[in-house]
């Protein structure tokens, strides 16, 4: 009974702390490890001592599952050479110069100092992502680094086996040189052998519930079979994660998805936030260990900030070199200095660090020292690199996703998606079909691909566009029909189950709603394509704006006594007309009378073109 308080106790101050931080818009993994070392010296926690095992089956699977389904397949090949750069070389080399370092400052074998570098060689998958997507880094920089994280791990871990049997006077270079191809290949295979296996199983269901269950297992049935065979358990996990997760739109029903999708984010916030607590709440006993291990207070000290040095310069010294010899074969962008700088100082520890230290064998000399130098590196690389990288981001300029250019191209994907939905719609049309029918999908698919459009408009614009006045109605008659429902619930005069299923039809029409997030402000800058180069050739031909015809008003709506929502302007004659979400469609309408192919937005901070033939953004 105390232990099940106690992790009652321990998720519920640790999602409660999480919420706080991210009210406070501070660092999540910060406040909790500042909570957990706080509450560490209160006289009524008890001392934290988690069972290794616990760390890695029951919690790095699961965590690194959750990261994996959302990591991109096809960026991950993109950057495949950048990621083993990284995730192999430079956890190695990371690993020899903290070996050198405590080899140097502490009385203990090579190998013992070897097994400690592999410790804190691996930055970590959770602190990488929790920061990296904090302060809006480019995408290209967090995708490396949630890359690199998900695979550096498999190293390390590998990296310390070989250490401890090392130590022990039982492995060989060839036989270490055996595991790591052991460890990386057969936890491949076995990742994609499961990742296969649980996609044949999940195209023949169609509960949500079972599928959850089969995702609830997968990281788990990844990972053990990978470990028994002595390969690298995380692999399998991360290599079966991302296949599922790629693999998931034809694989899973829609309510597959959504349920799967809430459940994990739901896990891995309740991980996250218990594991960064876990870690200052264990800070305590680490130091007394530590300061009772024999050794004087001068010595652990420096060697605490020697290792903790050590760990946090290795990541430049291996990045910078390389790069100079890319930038002097001329193979580097002018952004990769900036975007090196931020990649070699986001090398934030986190639970695998904590988990590993714990694997080293209990007669090892000097455990308790090594264990406070592994919770030096976890805390301060997570304080002073985790609070001072968004100010190196700043400084260095670099500009995150913007909300703007991600409004624009989705609006572009919705058009091309809902013009191969009415090409299909036109095929599968039988006699039979009521001509209502057909009416009203039509104008249900070009509503939602004109709202994805209207959100690139002005925020200020003083007319409401149709898709949110439709939400805001449809909204306040759900809430109506709801409590009709709930009226009747309470009298007791219908069947409980009935009113059940009315009541989940009601949720499941709210859920569906297209619901956009209007509380965030537009970047400034202006609204443009990207990747002309490729665009087609009416866009090619077709200049970046010219002199309009008229003010910025539409013409044909105010001899029709119409109301326009967004103005667009023929790029061939400098017509200005109204946008889809208009009554009038009067831009469109130009367009089919005269066969000016491209447009232009003339809403303020939008430079945005569209070929109508073509139906591509340039």
């Amino acid at each position: 009974m105390d232990i099940a308080i106690g992790l009652v106790v321990l998720v519920a101050a640790a999602a409660a702390l999480a919420a706080a931080a991210r009210r406070l818009g501070v660092s999540e993994p910060l406040v909790l490890i500042v909570a957990g070392i706080v509450a560490s010296y209160l006289p009524l926690v008890p001392e934290i001592h988690p069972d290794p095992e616990i760390i890695l089956l029951g919690l790095l699977p699961p965590l690194l599952y959750t990261a994996a389904i959302r990591t991109s397949l096809v960026d991950f090949r993109a950057n495949l050479g950048t990621i083993a750069f990284l995730s192999v070389g430079l956890v190695l080399f990371s690993t020899f110069v903290v070996a050198a370092v405590v080899w140097w400052l502490l009385p203990v074998p090579f190998a013992v100092a070897v097994a400690v570098g592999a410790v804190v060689a691996p930055p970590d998958a959770v602190a990488a992502t929790a920061v990296a997507r904090r302060i809006g880094m480019p995408r290209q920089i967090v995708t490396i680094l949630e890359d690199e994280s998900l695979f550096n791990d498999a190293t390390a871990l590998v990296a310390l086996r070989t250490a401890i049997a090392a130590s022990a006077g039982t492995v060989s270079v060839w036989q270490a040189g055996g595991d790591f191809a052991l460890a990386a290949g057969g936890g491949a295979a076995v990742g994609v052998v499961v990742a296969l296996l649980l996609a044949w199983i999940r195209r023949r269901i169609n509960d949500p519930v079972l599928d959850t269950t089969v995702s609830f297992l997968a990281p788990f049935v990844a990972y053990l079979p990978a470990e028994e065979i002595h390969a690298s358990g995380v692999i399998a996990v991360v290599i079966c994660g991302m296949i599922l997760g790629h693999g998931a739109p034809v694989w899973q029903s829609a309510a597959s998805r959504v349920s799967e999708r809430i459940n994990w984010r739901t896990i891995q916030f309740i991980l996250e936030s218990a594991v960064f607590l876990i870690i200052g709440l264990q800070v305590r006993a680490i130091v007394e260990g530590a300061w009772r291990g024999g050794l004087d207070n001068t010595t652990i000290a420096i060697a605490a900030v020697g290792v903790f040095a050590a760990t946090v310069l290795a990541r430049p010294l291996w990045i910078f070199p390389w790069l100079m010899l890319l930038r002097r074969f001329r193979r580097s962008t002018a952004d990769s200095l900036r975007y090196s700088a931020v990649v070699s100082w986001a090398g934030m520890r986190g639970v695998v660090t904590l988990a590993a230290v714990l694997l080293l064998p209990r007669d090892t000399p000097q455990l308790e020292v090594l264990k406070l130098l592994a919770l030096v590196v976890v805390t301060g690389t997570l304080v002073i690199q985790g609070t001072s990288l968004p100010l190196l981001v700043r400084l260095l300029r670099l500009r995150g996703p913007s909300r703007s250019e991600d409004a624009l191209t989705a609006a572009s994907l919705m058009q091309q998606a809902t013009a191969a939905g009415l090409v299909e719609l036109d095929k599968a049309v039988t006699p039979q079909t009521p001509p209502g029918v057909v009416t009203q999908l039509r104008e249900r698919v070009e509503w939602k691909a004109n709202a994805a459009w209207e959100r690139l408009g002005r925020a200020e614009s003083e007319s409401t566009t149709p898709n949110a006045e439709y939400i805001r109605l449809r909204l306040v008659m759900l809430r109506a029909e709801r409590q009709t429902v709930l009226r009747v619930r309470d009298s007791g005069t219908v069947d409980y189950a009935v009113l059940q299923y009315v009541l989940a039809q009601l949720d499941l029409e709210e859920s569906m709603i297209d619901r956009f997030d209007t509380s965030d402000d537009q970047e400034e800058g202006v609204l443009a394509a990207t990747g002309a180069d490729n665009c087609c050739a009416h866009l090619r031909a077709a200049p970046l704006t010219r002199e309009p015809d008229g003010p910025d008003e539409c013409g044909e709506c105010r001899a029709e006594g119409l109301s326009w929502v967004h103005l667009r302007m023929c790029l061939s004659c400098g017509h200005i007309g109204c946008c889809d979400s208009s009554p009038g469609n009067h831009a469109t309408a130009h367009f089919r009378a005269s066969g000016h192919p491209v447009m232009r937005s003339v809403e303020p901070g939008e430079a945005w073109r569209w070929c109508f033939v073509d139906e591509e953004l340039g």
